[in-house]
């Protein structure tokens, strides 16, 4: 159990310049430029990292391929491979606190939810595909006694990762980890502003006996490291989680290079549908609020959009409100504190500049709407919830990606059912009733990737997450996730 004390005593060391980690070196950046890292917790400087160009990233590529076509792991049993994924998830639970810290002073997730999420997490999802990869198997073609069709499994090779800044790293585990179980090397492209953690996992895993040149990252802008990274005629896959906006510049890059294959888990505006017959509203309600306003909203998946049957709409927005009005907002981390930082202050901007076109629009404020705690330096939102929103308003259509809620009343299954597909966005949902026949219906109906029932979030490994519609392709998580690392090789043999 993490003790407030430890965790102080953690946030007080000094974090030094972070380089690029390549071949399982401490490597500058070739141009010497760095770039300082703003803790959201007090708006002052943390750290700096290396500002990586396509020099640096052109190096960790060629680490990369030259480590996959000598074997090295390539070609290592599964069982190795497994051995070495289990070590490094070994690593990631013993040194959990200070990887959680860290994370936290970079990008201001709560520690309450840090520890859960990013350390916790990755180490699951390291031992996931550990146990997985030795037992998957190739396939034997149902052909005709005279001839033997088999389908073979391999890895593609130099596999490109951008991950975001929310939590760096969950979702970095969620596609280092099934990479390199497949065996494949992998060049991770942190956000600028999360980047320090994924430093140290690197460093783990080279520890943990993962060879040189297996796991490299890259830090930088991601218009020019990122955007180095697309381009780079040597990557064969490259997978990512952020904006639609990036995710169609990703796929131009693709195209203007040597036409490697994307994967895209991009943004959500998520409905979380409330029936006036939920077994238990208080929960709903509660589990409503974690769903938007944990980590100040900063999350993919998020509950941003809520939609509540008419009949009890009222009594469940004053109860929504009252819970989001008396959560504990400050530092992240203090064990207490129930939503962190907002990460960075242009994202802050943008959380505020959508509160004031909601006014402008006409939806009703009920509680929140501006930042707080300005006198620590940091970047703090109160939870925010707008009532009277139209599903044709800009809040009920763009993803704010902070603590900003759009309520939407309706009137009967099918209102419901129109409302929650009218973004262009099918990634999360979630429907609270005790209507089995209705709970089935609306899984068949609406239109995302996720669909929760009586609760939101909480899905494990052992499930996929991928979005429909403009929200991305492919999938994180689960067996179905070594799909997007693997090629199928054919054999044909006349016997």
């Amino acid at each position: 159990m993490s003790s407030q004390v430890d965790i102080d005593a953690l946030a007080s060391n000094p974090i030094g310049p972070g380089k690029h980690f390549i071949d399982s070196q401490w490597v500058p950046s070739a141009s010497g430029k760095e770039m300082d890292v703003i803790s959201p917790i007090d708006g002052r400087k943390l750290t700096s990292i290396s500002s990586g160009d396509a020099g640096d990233v052109d190096l960790a590529v060629s680490a990369a391929r030259r480590t996959f076509d000598s074997g090295v792991w390539s070609r290592a049993a599964p069982a190795e491979r497994k051995r070495v994924l289990h070590r490094i998830a070994d690593l990631i639970e013993k040194h959990a606190l200070e990887l959680a810290v860290l994370g936290v002073r970079d990008n201001g997730t709560e520690i309450s939810m840090a520890l859960k999420a990013e350390p916790g997490s990755a180490a699951g999802t390291f031992r996931y595909y550990a146990e997985a990869i030795d037992k998957i198997y190739g396939e034997i073609a149902p052909t005709a006694e005279t001839v033997l069709g088999l389908i073979h499994r391999e890895p593609v090779g130099v596999v490109g990762a951008i991950v975001p800044w929310n939590f760096p790293m969950m979702i970095g585990a969620w596609k280092i980890a099934p990479a390199l179980a497949a065996g494949n090397s992998v060049v991770l492209k942190p956000a600028e502003i999360a980047s320090l953690s994924l430093l140290r996992l690197a460093e783990l895993c080279s520890e943990a006996g993962l060879p040189d040149g297996v796991f490299n990252v890259v830090t930088g802008s991601g218009a020019v490291a990122g955007e180095a990274l697309a381009l780079h005629m040597d990557v064969d896959v490259l997978v990512f989680t952020g904006s639609g906006g990036v995710g169609r510049r990703l796929l131009e890059y693709a195209a203007r290079s040597n036409l490697k294959r994307v994967y895209l888990e991009l943004g959500g505006k998520s409905p979380n549908i409330v029936f006036s017959d939920a077994p238990d509203l208080d929960k709903a309600a509660s589990v409503s609020a974690a769903g938007i306003f944990r980590n100040s909203g900063q999350v993919c998946v998020a509950g941003s959009r809520l939609l509540v049957e008419r009949s009890v709409h009222e009594a469940f927005v004053d109860r929504l409100s009252a819970i989001a009005g008396s959560m504990k907002v400050g530092n992240p981390l203090d064990l207490s504190t129930q939503s962190g930082a907002v990460a960075s202050a242009d994202q802050l901007a943008k959380d505020l500049a959508f509160v004031e076109q909601a006014r402008g629009e006409g939806a009703v404020l009920q509680t929140g709407g501006s930042r707080i705690l300005e006198e620590t330096g940091g970047y703090y939102m109160a939870p925010t919830i707008f009532d009277g929103v139209t599903p044709q308003m800009a809040l009920a259509n763009e993803e704010v990606f902070g603590p900003v809620l759009a309520v939407i009343p309706f009137d009967d299954e099918g209102e419901a059912i129109r409302i929650a597909n009218s973004t262009v966005y099918g990634l999360a949902s979630a429907i609270w009733t005790s209507n089995l026949s209705r709970a089935h219906r609306m899984i068949r109906n609406v239109k995302a990737g996720v669909v929760h029932v009586n609760t939101y979030g909480g899905a494990d490994a052992t499930v996929p997450l991928g979005g429909h519609r403009q929200s991305g392709n492919g999938h994180d998580k689960s067996l179905h996730a070594l799909d997007k690392y693997a090629d199928l090789k054919t054999a044909w043999i006349q016997l």
